[in-house]
């Protein structure tokens, strides 16, 4: 006999559900893969596997009775007519057929073998929707057949053994839609099972009810119902248990580690739902542990689907009682997936974690919160704000509890506020993860808006007397206060904090303009006591002047607040009159910028305040000027008077026009003492330097806006090259601040005095335009070479003092580079400077790589010639300094020979994949080599080599960049270039040989043809004998001489080459294979003397053949005059790429180093 189709799916084996419900399994560390082979066969997918499961299954199903123990299957109450009856003994009264079934199964296998695309991966909106519809189907399915076809003993059971099957094989198609289908159907089973339980539930009650009654009120035929329906739901609740116990065992435990990732989503997402829909059967740690297992999981999609299934088990309180072994096995897990790669997982992690929290007291320990903390700094704003509300959970809301009053949240105390703000500023202070409290803010902004939005605690606590706060609580309070306006105000987040939302919604824009009122009507009469009490105080004051940033100023003029602003303009002076400090002069100039808008109804007492200030100040200015001017000697304080009087100027010349009060005049005199003198301290000169620079673009913008005369344009002409000249002597003095000071005001003027100023129709500026002469040119550079490419120190751990200012002094130095690059892009400079920038490539790569790059990026757009001319001179002068230095002995051994190499190749790779674009380009860079290589003979009766002809290693670099035609050509130039250079037969010339190594045709495999492509595989043909070949060459040398075009280059597309006569490619593609043998094999110390020779290097050139490259190179480089021979040269080269333009859309199948270092 044989058993049923659910039976034989099941197999002996199995467990009903009750069972496994009712039993604890431990879990330890080898319980993995012992309950995997224990509970199913070998995984499908294993590689020795080689057959699907509809050919095991159709010799396998008359014999699995005999191999498995009989097993009964429950039957309905009423089966349909002609469907399949299973007796208790195991019979069955009839098989049908299973050939139509193998049939479609084999054909659809081969159709989806033969396209890999299948509906539940095919793009689109309609297939996504057609996935929805499919799960839907399957949901459907089971509803409607619940109470009828469901417990039948033929369809659900064939079904069941159907996916089964399918879920088992190797076509990725079958198993995906299987599992997919199989998971839906038994989510949809544990709902009926549910529905059973309840109705099994009540049913007990009904009848305990009616039992309980007395004789007389006892109905004994609704007793006998009852018990009939309870043994009905029971058998269709064993009947539900089986067929999900054999979907869990056939599918689930197999695919829930498939290779697939899809799949692995599929079965933890269900299994996830089946924990929640019916805890009390799979709420157990036999079926914990696979999402605890899954939860190393490499793929994001997975481990994503573990966490939110995790989720929903720890939301409940109800669930959390049963999952103590689950937390205490698998924590470490969920603490360390907080640091997960993948952001969205990182999100979910803490989510749990915050679960965790709320609904398991107890259970994450300080150790694994603070590896929480200081998540609430990351640059990832979900990330972030979830650590916030893991924060506010875990520190804030036991202190800060709010009671419930009639279901309605009670206003939280001014003492619960309190206690909250000093919670954080304790974290933020004793914690010392981060030295902005802004991103603290933004992390608790979306749980705690409301207690950061409470400025009149914030407030009270800062003006209050008797605050128990010390100066770095003040400080960090007054940076809360300004942050959570600033958020308030603007509704983003602060910079460097990654946001994936696009802009706010109208409700949160509503919300933004309300808070926004609201934050300006408290503060705008709080600020000048805020300012009156932390006046003194630098590092306090320059925040809250900041707050005018975020102010609605109309309140001003709307709610009739004018007598706080006069008291703020008071404030606002005392605090420029008191400091020096560029931090809080640039916040109180950029204050009163905000303020001095001439549509406000108040802009004229505020430009009289700003009046007042700066004749305070000008006054001050011209009286302490006199003085330097007149006296030979000035104490400290009075040199300090005027050096912040001068700095307060300049802060505020910088947000405001004050050409009026003529300060160009004292402080050109100034300037001109402290050059002529150098009697003036160079405190004072920073801020005056500055001062005229501002004076000088004010008077710009003026003369730009409205039609300005020839003499006004002549006059400020004059004055621009009269400051240009005294910052160019201010380059040679002693304080490097003053050096670098006049470096950036000098590249600036010259980058806004340039030709670039008349573009947009400003004709009438052309007087302006100014061009520096060549002195200045080369004092720019020099002072780049001495101020900037210089060896900083050793960074250490970057928090000392030491660590802080080694940045900041590279900040400025990255200043200054980028400031004279600018200069080289809009041709200020000659762009042959640029080689003291490009010789320092490689070696200052990690300081200033990204600036060098995209200047060498941008010179090549604006002319690719002349960059590759500007590379070769980097190399040149590199190699010149070397070998003044160290002489020519042993020069290519010197570590500082192996960093101009380096050097080279990254040159070479910046030329990027468009090699036929670059043809001419690397070929003239290649000819300038060999000339700068052979320029310099050796000493008259020495026998060593020339002094730079080791630069022809360098050059070697550059060979993967050429073509296999151009290298033929460069070979014979080579050739008679040390035609001319006298040498010792004996005495080999390494860096030739390496050179004409890196040219020969089996080296750098980078070798490209014009398209692009790597030249197809062609069967080697014997070729002609050498001596054949030579005269061949000959006879095609002399009827080439006479020809000026030469022929279209070898081609290498499959398409093209049809078109070619087959005569004529027979011919290209022959060849001797001696040459690649010779290269193959290494040289021996007399091989490498004669191939490094004069006399042999004939002889070496001549093997490869009567190709395209000798024709060539007979052609162009036979030649006795060496310009005549440049100028065939080029000629044929711009042939050559003629008839190459059909294939040039191709792109060479270069490594991804070259690809990154060319794209920006």
């Amino acid at each position: 006999s044989v058993s049923s189709p659910l039976r034989r799916a099941s197999g002996g084996r199995q467990r009903v559900l009750s069972a496994s419900s009712s039993s604890s399994v431990n879990m330890p560390c080898g319980d993995r893969d012992s309950d995997q082979t224990a509970e199913g066969d070998s995984d499908s997918l294993s590689a020795d596997e080689g057959s699907d499961f509809e050919d095991s299954l159709r010799h396998s199903v008359k014999k699995r009775a005999a191999k498995r123990p009989l097993r009964t299957t429950p039957v309905a109450k009423h089966p349909k007519k002609g469907s399949r009856m299973v007796r208790g003994h195991g019979q069955k009264d009839s098989e049908p057929p299973t050939s139509d079934l193998f049939d479609a199964v084999k054909a659809a296998k081969s159709d989806m073998q033969d396209s890999g695309e299948y509906p539940l991966t095919a793009p689109g909106p309609s297939w996504k929707k057609f996935q929805g519809s499919f799960c839907e189907f399957v949901k459907t399915l089971v509803y409607q057949c619940q109470y009828s076809l469901l417990y039948d003993g033929f369809p659900m059971d064939n079904l069941i053994s159907l996916l089964t099957g399918l879920s088992d094989s190797q076509v990725r198609a079958f198993r995906h839609t299987s599992t997919l289908a199989a998971m839906k159907l038994m989510t949809s089973l544990v709902r009926v099972a549910l529905q059973l339980s309840l109705h099994k539930d009540n049913n007990q009650r009904q009848y305990e009810a009616e039992r309980n009654k007395g004789p007389g009120q006892r109905a004994p035929e609704r007793l006998e119902s009852l018990l009939e329906k309870r043994k009905e739901l029971q058998e269709h609740q064993e009947e539900i248990e089986g067929m999900m116990n054999a979907l869990f065992r056939g599918v689930f435990v197999h695919r829930y580690r498939d290779i697939l990732p899809e799949i692995r989503a599929i079965c933890i997402e269900e299994i996830g739902s089946w924990m929640q829909s019916y805890s009390t059967s799979f709420l157990t740690d036999s079926y914990l542990k696979y999402i605890g297992w899954t939860l190393h999981d490499k793929h994001r999609e997975v481990r994503l689907k573990c966490l939110k299934a995790l989720k929903g088990l720890y939301g409940s309180r109800d669930l959390t009682a049963r999952l103590e072994l689950f937390t205490s096995r698998f924590k470490d897990r969920m603490v360390s997936m907080v640091m997960d790669r993948e952001y969205d997982v990182a999100v979910e992690a803490v989510k749990l974690l915050t679960l965790i929290l709320k609904n398991m007291e107890g259970v994450l320990t300080d150790a694994d919160c603070e590896g929480i903390y200081p998540v609430v700094y990351a640059s990832n704003r979900a990330l972030a704000s979830a650590a916030g509300e893991f924060l506010y959970w875990k520190l804030f809301y036991p202190e800060c509890e709010t009671k419930m009053v009639s279901g309605r949240e009670r206003r939280r105390s001014p003492r619960a506020q309190r206690t909250f703000f000093h919670l954080l500023l304790s974290f933020f202070v004793e914690s010392e993860l981060h030295n902005h409290a802004a991103y603290l803010v933004d992390s608790l902004w979306d749980c705690a808006g409301s207690q950061l939005k409470d400025w009149e605690s914030l407030t009270s606590l800062l003006l209050e007397k008797d605050q128990n706060l010390d100066d770095v609580q003040e400080s960090t309070l007054i940076e809360i206060l300004v942050s959570s306006v600033r958020q308030a105000s603007e509704g983003h987040p602060p910079v460097g904090r990654i946001t994936g939302r696009k802009g706010l919604t109208p409700k949160e824009r509503k919300i933004q303009a309300d808070d926004k009122v609201k934050l300006t009507e408290h503060l705008i009469p709080l600020l000048p006591q805020l300012l009156a009490k932390f006046s003194a105080d630098a590092e306090k004051v320059a925040p809250l002047l900041q707050l005018l940033n975020y102010f609605d100023l109309n309140i001003y003029c709307t709610r009739r607040l004018e007598k706080h602003l006069e008291l703020f303009l008071q404030q606002l002076q005392e605090v420029v009159v008191k400091h020096a400090e560029p931090t809080v002069l640039e916040a109180g100039a950029h204050a009163l910028y905000l303020l001095c808008n001439p549509e406000f109804t108040f802009f004229g007492r505020v430009d009289f305040a700003r009046s007042q200030l700066v004749d305070l100040l000008s006054d001050r200015f011209q009286q302490e000027l006199e003085e330097l001017l007149q006296s030979s000697f000035l104490d400290e304080d009075e040199v300090y008077s005027l050096a912040a009087t001068l700095k307060r100027l300049s802060a505020f010349y910088n947000a405001h026009d004050l050409t009026r009060w003529e300060l160009y005049e004292p402080c050109f005199r100034l300037l001109r003492k402290a050059v002529d003198t150098g009697e003036v301290p160079h405190q004072v000169m920073l801020p005056a330097l500055t001062l005229v620079y501002f004076s000088i673009l004010w008077t710009l913008t003026h003369l730009s806006g409205s039609g300005a005369s020839q003499k006004q344009l002549l006059s400020l002409k004059d004055r621009m090259v009269a400051f240009c000249e005294l910052c160019q002597s201010c380059l040679s003095d002693v304080a490097s601040e003053i050096q670098e000071q006049a470096f950036v005001l000098l590249s600036d003027l010259l980058l806004i005095f340039s030709p670039q100023m008349i573009v947009g129709g400003r004709d009438f500026l052309r007087p302006l335009v100014f061009f520096p002469e060549a002195t200045l040119q080369s004092e720019l550079a020099s002072f780049l070479m001495d101020h900037v490419f210089i060896q900083p120190g050793e960074l250490g751990s970057g928090h000392s003092q030491e660590d802080h200012l080694q940045i900041e002094q590279l900040h400025q130095r990255r200043r200054l580079l980028a400031g004279f690059c600018k200069l080289l892009l809009y041709g200020v400079l000659e762009m042959d400077a640029a080689s003291d920038v490009f010789k320092h490539y490689n070696k200052f790569y990690g300081d200033y790589g990204d600036i060098i790059k995209e200047t060498l990026t941008r010179a090549r757009q604006i002319d690719r010639s002349h960059c590759s001319r500007i590379l070769l001179l980097s190399l040149k002068q590199l190699y010149t300094e070397l070998l003044q230095e160290q002489g020519p002995q042993g020069l290519n051994e010197l570590p500082a020979f192996s960093e101009m190499r380096d050097l080279a190749r990254r040159f070479a790779l910046s030329f990027g994949p468009q090699q036929l674009q670059n043809r001419d380009l690397v070929v003239t860079l290649h000819k300038e080599g060999i000339k700068f290589s052979l320029s310099e003979s050796p000493p008259t009766g020495s026998s060593g080599q020339p002094p730079n002809l080791a630069f022809l290693e360098l050059l070697a670099e550059f060979s993967p960049r050429l073509f296999h035609q151009d290298k033929q050509l460069l070979l014979s130039y080579l050739e008679k270039c040390l035609q001319r250079v006298s040498q010792a037969p004996d005495c080999p010339w390494g860096p030739v040989t390496t050179y004409c190594h890196s040219l020969s045709p089996g080296e750098n495999t980078v070798e490209a043809n014009p398209q692009g492509y790597p030249r197809s595989k062609k069967r080697r043909t014997e070729g002609p004998s050498r001596q054949q070949r030579e005269d061949i060459s000959s006879s095609q040398e002399e009827s080439l001489q006479l020809n000026s075009i030469p022929p279209t280059p070898t081609l290498t597309s499959t398409a093209i080459k049809r078109r070619q006569p087959l005569g004529g490619l027979e011919e290209m593609e022959e060849g001797s294979p001696e040459p690649e043998l010779v290269q193959s094999q290494p040289l021996s110390g007399n091989q490498r003397s004669r191939l490094s020779s004069p006399q042999h290097f004939r002889t070496l050139l001549n093997r490869s053949g009567p190709g395209l490259g000798n024709r060539l190179t007979r052609l162009s480089l036979m030649e006795e005059d060496e310009e005549e021979i440049q100028s065939e040269l080029s000629e044929e080269w711009q042939d050559t790429d003629k008839h190459s333009s059909s294939s040039e859309h191709g792109l060479d199948l270069l490594d991804s180093t070259e690809m990154n270092l060319e794209d920006l």
